[in-house]
């Protein structure tokens, strides 16, 4: 295959096993290294064709891996991996890797359970030095692993690769700075997709990339702060030179300022340019910096068109590519935050909309063609985020930030210290609560109620159906304090969502079934399922809506009247709901036997949702199992 047919796309009925002949015979980086350097553009396109027709048929992350083909094989075939280590910034750019290093007949089970993470782990495989999935963590980890092979005696690599949108963080910043001061040999490389800090990439470059990369270039440089270093006006002189020098053609100043040698920026598909310069550098002593530019997408035309739509895609036929679903079907709870967003804040001014870099994800896109002074991406900076919130809510606006259960986590410090302290109205649609499926432990929203509810000042709210989403996202903006609601990815049970919206009564929940001997208390997006054990149990269910205030009176009525409580959350059981219901019991000196049903002590893996909920035991047979085996005993 020539580079030009790469760029086409292909259907399934064009994959030919002939067409991986190189590709089926890397099962390591070892094979790798050991092909002629003219063997791999056909490796690249073999492994690009490859990743297309994988992933179609079991979903994942797409352009992120076409982007960065090249730019895999060049780094396991320069640097001795494992020994050499190599640290991905949030890894779903990482399946080239994957399949480089013995998981290729592992692709066909990506993201499904029990088959291979989409992300790097450490228990999967030696080459996945450290496990990631949330951003800007690699400059970090690298470092750390640079240090160690100082302080062991030992002679290997350490690698970070970050992506310009990773860089946004400041964790990405800080590490920089700590390892411009440790002079530790250590490689960062950036993989530039999307900003536009470069000009545009071409001969010049390519030579001041080999240049600076070079022994001639770093020999001279020792020699002149040999010889000029004597002379203080002079060696300010000369330094002054290089600076402009190289400031003509690329954008060294900034990282340099950290302490790194800046090298770039050169292309990240040309072979030719990224292996020499890989080499030169793996030679070179301290903190370097590589500057690459790609292409999300590269190599199939429509997701380069639209890196985003391809940037996690369910299955879909190469040839036709992402076909829009039929409309008609249940909302998605992003959805209904989105649509709530827009009515309120036509109904408000003082409304805001926040997200770290999540506008799609949070369901942010007509909000920010709509009301675009209104909406905010601050770039994956959870931190800055929350504290932006706490300064607009200083000033009057109402702040709303759209943000992933488990990446709020990352702002924890700024939840409490800058939000709640000052108890400043901002409100947190937190989606993504509980199991997500396929991208598995890193972005199960397993804790929120746990590290959410022990914060004061803090409401928490968890809605069981589209509909209480909408009136808890409106309860939340009436309140002059901080609050939280929390729903999971994807549809409900497809209720009807009333246009009027009306704030429920704070800290209240209610009954919505009367049985005998058994009550369920269920959180959240457990209702259904609870409302299915309660109709064969013949037990009383209670929609609890508030996980913080609680319903104290309800609780102790069910109490009064019931054998068994038995509390419902897709949370974790420890800390979460169910402990704030026994905290209630314990305070009121009641002392009916307890259930708690939710997340276990343990991470639960990536595969479907539904069948990782029965796993846990939080379907409706598992539900059944738990509950009569505690009336057994």
């Amino acid at each position: 295959m020539n580079s030009e047919q790469a760029h086409e796309p292909r259907g399934k009925q064009d994959y030919d096993p002939a067409m991986y002949e190189l590709l089926k015979t890397i099962n390591s980086p070892g094979e790798l290294r050991a092909l002629d350097r003219r063997q791999l553009a056909q490796l690249a396109d073999e492994l690009r064709a490859f990743i297309i027709e994988s992933v179609s048929q079991t979903g994942g992350h797409l352009s992120s891996n076409l982007g960065t083909v090249e730019l895999t094989i060049a780094l396991h075939y320069v640097f001795d991996t494992p020994r050499d280590r190599l640290v991905w910034d949030v890894g779903h750019q990482t399946y080239a890797h994957k399949i480089l290093t013995g998981r290729r007949e592992g692709m066909a089970r990506l993201r499904m359970h029990g088959g291979i993470s989409g992300f790097p782990r450490r228990s999967e495989s030696e080459y996945d030095t450290f496990g990631t999935a949330h951003s800007s963590t690699s400059i970090s980890a690298a470092l750390g692993m640079a240090q160690a092979a100082r302080l062991r005696g030992e002679d290997r690599r350490a690698v970070a690769i970050i992506g310009d949108g990773a860089m946004s963080a400041g964790m990405a910043f800080e590490a920089m700075n700590n390892a411009g001061v440790m002079d530790t040999d250590l490689l960062v490389v950036l993989n530039d997709n999307d900003m536009s800090i470069s000009p545009p990439v071409g001969g010049l470059n390519k030579y001041l990339a080999r240049l600076l990369s070079g022994g001639l270039y770093g020999a001279a440089r020792k020699a002149s702060e040999r010889v000029l270093g004597k002379v203080p006006p002079l060696w300010e002189l000369a330094k002054r030179v290089e600076e402009h020098a190289k400031g003509m053609v690329v954008p060294s100043t900034m990282f340099e300022e950290f302490g790194f040698n800046y090298i770039g920026p050169i292309d990240g598909h040309d072979l030719d340019s990224l292996i020499p310069t890989l080499k030169n550098i793996r030679e070179l002593k301290g903190p370097q910096f590589l500057h690459v530019v790609t292409k999300k997408g590269q190599g199939y035309k429509l997701a380069e068109a639209d890196p985003v739509l391809y940037h996690g895609v369910s299955k879909f036929q190469p040839d036709a590519g992402i076909v829009a679903g039929k409309s008609g079907g249940k909302p998605a709870y992003t959805q209904v935050f989105g649509d709530w967003l827009c009515d309120m804040a036509a109904r408000d001014a003082r409304l805001v909309g926040i997200t770290p870099a999540m506008r799609e994800g949070s369901g942010m896109v007509r909000f920010a063609r709509e009301f675009p002074g209104r909406y905010f991406d601050v770039g994956i900076a959870e931190q800055h985020a929350v504290t932006f919130a706490a300064g607009l809510a200083c000033e009057g606006v109402k702040p709303v930030v759209a943000i992933y259960s488990t990446f709020l986590q990352r702002a924890y410090d700024q939840l409490i210290h800058d939000v709640a302290i000052q108890n400043l109205p901002v409100v947190f649609a937190l989606d993504r609560a509980g199991l997500v499926g396929a991208d598995g432990a890193t972005h199960n929203g397993a804790f929120d109620l746990a590290y959410l509810r022990c914060i004061p000042n803090l409401t928490v709210m968890a809605p069981a159906d589209e509909n209480e989403c909408r009136q808890m996202l409106y309860t939340a903006f009436q309140l002059d304090t901080p609050a939280a609601v929390r729903y999971p990815r994807g549809s409900g049970p497809g209720v009807e969502i009333r246009a009027e919206m009306q704030a429920l009564p704070l800290g209240k929940g209610e009954l919505r079934r009367q049985g005998s001997r058994i009550a369920i208390l269920a959180f959240g997006s457990m209702l259904q399922s609870a409302f299915e054990a309660a109709e064969a149990l013949d037990a009383t269910l209670a929609n609890m809506r508030f996980v913080k205030p609680l319903d104290h009176a309800l609780v102790e009525q069910l109490a009064r009247t019931h054998e068994l409580l038995v509390t419902v959350e897709e949370g974790s059981i420890m800390g979460g709901a169910g402990s704030a219901v026994a905290e209630c019991l314990a305070a009121a000196g009641l002392a009916p036997q307890l259930l708690h049903l939710g997340l276990p002590d343990r991470f639960v893996d990536h595969g479907d949702t539904g069948v990782l909920l029965a796993e846990v035991g939080l379907d409706r047979a598992g539900l059944l199992a738990a509950i009569r085996a505690r009336l057994a005993v």
